[in-house]
């Protein structure tokens, strides 16, 4: 027995010890990530498009692309685990999602070449409904991934609130800029919209989650909003009144346009996020949170707020420093207090390889 756990713990030193790699690591998610695994002692491999001098000198950066599969090998070799937050929404290619599917059969085809433990992918919530393209593509990001030979945890969150985030900024410019709104039908959806920093504390959990086979698990927040209540408490948080009035304004796709005079959001991404609008966006369950013991703990009002007063200017440091600095994110968020750790005695069964 003692043999047995002294070899346990030395391949999991060894395992510690070889980077963690993170793609998308200079976008919003990607920028809280990574100084979160430096503080928990992980070393951090990441992939940028075009090496800078303002890049995070404590981490191993390495110029690759996921849609070129050529330059994957070298930034997979000898990791133990990789993050797959790339997103091609933004691109403003209308193919963005044969794009997506592409660099996610490359990415877990050479993960598996290269023998990495695990990929941990961050996608959206499945609608109810007939899913939106942006998020018929995430999900089929999903699929891709999992269907690969590196076992792979798919974390499902929908809004992520947060400076940097694109629907928080959506969000923001509606609830600060309008003096009056019109909702249509849309407004009425439904979701758990969620902290960067829980999504963080989801992401970090993830590398050592039990994981036999690759499998999916949804991230909600800890509220069930509407699209008309995110707005009026965005609006109340800075003294304002938000008067609206439903109406039966035309499909998502066609109000979207209307909102490209008041965010600054880029066009493509205004558009494709509002055309998921046209169904809730509900988990099935929070069953992660009770595998990990880690719920969620920032509420939708905190969590806006913090982001509104980032916005504004008020906190230097930009979502690195929004977010929480490294003695906050281990003591605080990944060392959850005793009464708060839920850990049944069996772990939930996770959401299969499909669906």
């Amino acid at each position: 027995m003692g043999a047995r756990r002294r070899a346990s713990g030395a391949a999991s030193r060894a395992q510690a010890a070889r980077p963690v790699l993170v793609t998308g690591a200079t976008g919003f998610v990607g920028q809280a990530l990574v100084p979160a695994l430096l503080a928990r002692g992980r070393a951090v491999r990441a992939t940028t498009r075009a090496l800078r001098d303002d890049l995070d000198p404590r981490v191993e950066w390495v110029r690759a692309d996921v849609t070129r599969p050529a330059e994957l090998p070298a930034a997979l070799e000898g990791v133990d685990a990789a993050y797959f937050l790339v997103h091609g929404m933004a691109s403003g290619r209308e193919d963005y999602a044969d794009d997506e599917r592409r660099a996610a059969a490359f990415f877990a085809r050479e993960a598996g070449i290269a023998g990495v433990r695990r990929i941990v992918y961050l996608g959206g919530v499945a609608p109810r409904g007939r899913p939106s393209k942006h998020l018929a593509s995430r999900l089929a990001v999903g699929e891709v991934l999992r269907a690969g030979r590196v076992p792979t945890l798919e974390l499902r969150a929908s809004m992520i609130v947060g400076p940097g985030s694109a629907s928080w900024r959506i969000v923001r410019d509606l609830a600060m800029r309008l003096p009056a709104m019109v909702l249509p039908a849309w407004a009425r959806s439904r979701s758990c919209p969620i902290a960067i920093e829980d999504v963080v504390a989801a992401l970090v959990a993830a590398l050592d989650v039990p994981l036999p086979e690759s499998a999916w698990y949804d991230v909600p927040g800890p509220e069930v909003l509407s699209v008309r209540d995110i707005l009026e408490r965005v609006a109340a948080l800075r003294g304002r009144a938000l008067p609206a009035v439903e109406a039966p304004l035309p499909h998502p796709r066609i109000s979207a346009l209307w909102l490209k005079l008041v965010s600054d959001a880029p066009w493509q991404v205004v558009r494709e996020l509002v055309q998921g609008l046209s169904h809730d966006l509900l988990p099935r369950d929070d069953r992660y949170w009770a595998l990990t013991g880690l719920p969620p703990r920032t509420r939708f009002e905190e969590a806006a707020r913090r982001a509104l007063a980032e916005d504004e200017g008020r906190r230097p440091g930009g979502v690195r420093g929004w977010v929480l600095s490294a003695e906050e994110l281990l003591v605080d968020r990944l060392a959850p207090r005793q009464q708060e750790t839920v850990r049944p005695t069996t772990p939930p069964t996770p959401h299969p390889r499909r669906g």
